[in-house]
Formats: structure tokens, C-alpha cells, sequence
């Protein structure tokens, strides 16, 4: 447990030290609120479905934590070049700790950031509907960073390299954020995006967050919940596996 705390503990330090980082980690939401949440708001509220920002907001802060789940593999390629992995490998620790460890604190760091996001959706002018939701959202945003940081530490294992891990990510990274519905309604699309959005895993933690923030729910709060914590638990699983065979 001590391995446990110290490696999250790490992985918290590394983010909140850099201030560029956390300026930066909020440009791109900030990009999507403002130039789409006020840009398309008038077009959608014509077609009936009112704020726009509301819609969006969202969909915005399961992306922020999406992206900085997923490249917190970069870290563990970075550590394994550069030696840092190799004297935490050799430590008298389970490897099982470490993964954990690591994984507990790139998910509370994309955790942190979603949270940051929501704030300034909040100032923005996104207003979620009831209070009682906000405990829910929560549970799926950490939902969502634990299964994408397990992806990041899955592929992060199996590479050993930056360019092929960023090769990998933006096959992964677009999308899946692209095909969640985190910018434009499930309802009444074409059959074959239908699927695809469908087997997209963001698109249920989007459509918790959305039902618990909203109250638009496409899937259900049980359809929503299962995949997501069954997602949760086998990508972990998955992740803890590749990184008891990391080679260094």
C-alpha cells in the first residue's frame, strides 16, 4: 500500500508542478466551449433542443479527461528510457503496486483536469440541473479516467518508442472521442454510426454524464453504469497483465 500511495503521490506532483501544464490541459476545452458552445448554440436551439452549451459542456469534460487518461502512457515510455522505470522495477515492490500506483495517479491527475473543465463550464454559463446529479457524474468521470488510463498504461507497455505510441493514440484518441456523442445528439442517426457509436465504450461514460448533469439519457442509467465499470475492471485487468511482462 506504501508503493501504492507514493507512486500516485508522484504522478500528482508531476502535474500540479507545472503550471503550463495545467494552462495548457485547459486550452482546447476552453476552444470547444466558447468557439462551438456559443458559435452553434442559435442553429441548435432553432432545431428545438435548446442550449447548445448546455449540450455540449458534458461531452467537453469527458473529452479532458479522455485525452489526459490516454497520454499518461507517454510517462511510461518517457520513465523507461530514461532509466526511471528500471529502479522502480527493481524495487522490492509487487508490480502489481506499481501499476496500480501509477494508475490511481494518472487518473486523479485527468480527473483533476475534468474537474477544472466543469468549473469553467460552470463560469461560462453551463448550469446543471439539479445538484443530487453532480455525486453521479462524478462516479462516471472517475469511471471514465480509470478504464482510459488502463488503455494508456496497456499501450504504453507494449511500446518502446513515442512516435509509435503517438501513432497509436491518434488512431485511438479522434475516434473515440468523435464517435462518443460528446458533440451532437445519439438520437436519429444513420444505422452505421449508429453501431459504431454504439461500440464506442466513451459513448456510455458521455451518456452518464450527460443523464446525471442534464437529464439526457440515451442508454439508461444501467446500460450506462454496467459497461462502464465492467470496462473499468477488464481494461484494468489487461493493463496490470502487459505491465507484469514490461521489458526493461
Amino acid at each position: 500500500m506504501e508503493a501504492i500511495y507514493v507512486l500516485w503521490l508522484r504522478e500528482l506532483k508531476r502535474y500540479t508542478r507545472s503550471r503550463a501544464q495545467i494552462a495548457a490541459s485547459l486550452g482546447q476545452p476552453l476552444l470547444y466551449l466558447l468557439a462551438l458552445g456559443y458559435g452553434l448554440s442559435p442553429v441548435f436551439r432553432r432545431s428545438g433542443e435548446g442550449s447548445y452549451l448546455q449540450f455540449i459542456a458534458p461531452g467537453v469534460i469527458a473529452m479532458t479527461v479522455l485525452f489526459s487518461s490516454l497520454f499518461s502512457g507517454i510517462q511510461l515510455i518517457w520513465d523507461r528510457q530514461f532509466g526511471f522505470l528500471k529502479e522502480t522495477l527493481v524495487a522490492p515492490v509487487p508490480r502489481l503496486s506499481i501499476m496500480i500506483g501509477r494508475t490511481c495517479g494518472a487518473a486523479t491527475t485527468a480527473l483533476i483536469q475534468g474537474l477544472l473543465v466543469a468549473l469553467v463550464s460552470v463560469i461560462a454559463g453551463f448550469r446543471p440541473v439539479s445538484g443530487l446529479g453532480v455525486p453521479l457524474a462524478f462516479v462516471f468521470l472517475v469511471l471514465i479516467a480509470v478504464t482510459f488510463t488502463a488503455v494508456g498504461t496497456t499501450v504504453g507497455s507494449t511500446l518502446r518508442d513515442m512516435q509509435g505510441f503517438q501513432m497509436v493514440m491518434n488512431f485511438l484518441v479522434l475516434p473515440i472521442f468523435f464517435l462518443s456523442g460528446a458533440l451532437y445528439p445519439l438520437d436519429h442517426l444513420p444505422v452505421f454510426l449508429t453501431v459504431l457509436t454504439a461500440l464506442d465504450p466513451l459513448t456510455y461514460g458521455v451518456d452518464g454524464l450527460r443523464g446525471a448533469l442534464i437529464a439526457r439519457l440515451h442508454f439508461g442509467w444501467t446500460i450506462d453504469l454496467a459497461v462502464m465499470g465492467g470496462l473499468a475492471v477488464a481494461v484494468t485487468v489487461v493493463g496490470a497483465w502487459r505491465f507484469s511482462r514490461i521489458e526493461i
